[in-house]
């Protein structure tokens, strides 16, 4: 019982001195995190990074419909450029603020 009593004690302690500092620390993680992500060499990073996985799906997309061809259903070929479509008919930048060409 005494150690139930400790551990309670311990999470009500940690709760209150958390929340004091919780949200302060919150904002300073946050504006810490806006900064790194309005970096331009992070994002120049990011959107190369994002190029190439654009371009190794395409890749990896023709291999696949060369070797797989008529043999996928008709509902798995119209969901897939149902998506494409949505992809590049969407906005031009994500949640992030960079572009997605």
């Amino acid at each position: 019982m005494r150690y139930k009593l400790t551990f309670v004690m311990g999470l009500a302690l940690g709760y209150v001195l958390g929340t004091r500092a919780g949200r302060e620390r919150y904002e300073q993680l946050k504006k810490s995190a806006r900064q790194v992500a309005q970096n331009p060499a992070v994002r120049n990073t990011a959107e190369s990074a994002a190029q190439q996985g654009r371009q190794f799906a395409g890749k990896a997309y023709q291999t696949v419909s060369d070797k797989v061809g008529d043999r996928v259903p008709d509902s798995v070929t119209q969901r897939v450029r149902n998506l494409r479509e949505r992809n590049t008919n969407g906005t031009a930048e994500d949640d992030w603020g960079t572009s997605n060409t």
